[in-house]
Formats: structure tokens, sequence, C-alpha cells
């Protein structure tokens, strides 16, 4: 079973890409994800995690998510690997979404029902 939950921030605002063979958009997205612990100097690092989005919910995350906002995902890992333009072979992973939860829009709903 391949699954992944992640819950962070963005670190830019999305970037939709169109694929040349299928015309289909592709948003992108960079979230930083805390990790469970702090260093011996007592910084917490950060994971800077790749997740695309495709279709209905890449058009909500383009339109609904900037720079800073909370996100939690759910997905799975896809790895994959491509030669650049010098010859060199290239690895890659991101996480491919399959649901997601705007976990700020949440909580402005909560506050307004109170």
């Amino acid at each position: 079973m391949n699954k992944i939950l992640l819950v962070g921030r963005l670190v830019k605002d999305p970037e939709q890409r169109i694929i040349e063979d299928s015309q289909k958009a592709l948003i992108k997205i960079i979230i930083a994800v805390n990790r469970d612990y702090k260093e011996p100097d007592g910084e917490r690092k950060a994971d800077f995690i790749p997740v695309s989005f495709w279709g209905k919910k890449g058009e909500i995350i383009l339109k609904h998510l900037h720079k800073g906002d909370l996100i939690s995902v759910g997905g799975r890992l896809r790895m994959g690997s491509y030669v650049d333009k010098d010859g060199n072979k290239k690895y890659i992973s991101d996480v491919v979404a399959e649901d997601f939860k705007f976990v700020r829009n949440q909580f402005k709903v909560e506050t307004k029902v109170q």
C-alpha cells in the first residue's frame, strides 16, 4: 500500500503547468512539513515536499491557496527519473494528491458558527 498524509504550509503560490501531450493542467505546490522533533540547538526543521494535483482538485488549489496557507494532503508517493539536457539521469519524487483539506478555511468556518 502506498499512502501518505501531510500537513504543512505552502512555500509559494501554486504553479500551473499544461502537459503538452494531453493539454491537461497540472497544479504543483511545495509544502513545508515540520518534523516532530527539535534539533539539539532547539530549532525545528522542516521537509519541503512537492505535491501534484490534477483536474478539479487542481483548479480548486489554484484558485483558493496562497503562500503560507495551511493544508492537509492525502495521496501516494510517486518516484521517477529522467535524463537532463546534459545526459545525466536525475531521480525525482513527489506526492500525487488524492484528497485534501484547507485547514485555515475550516478554522474560519468553525469560528463563524460559534
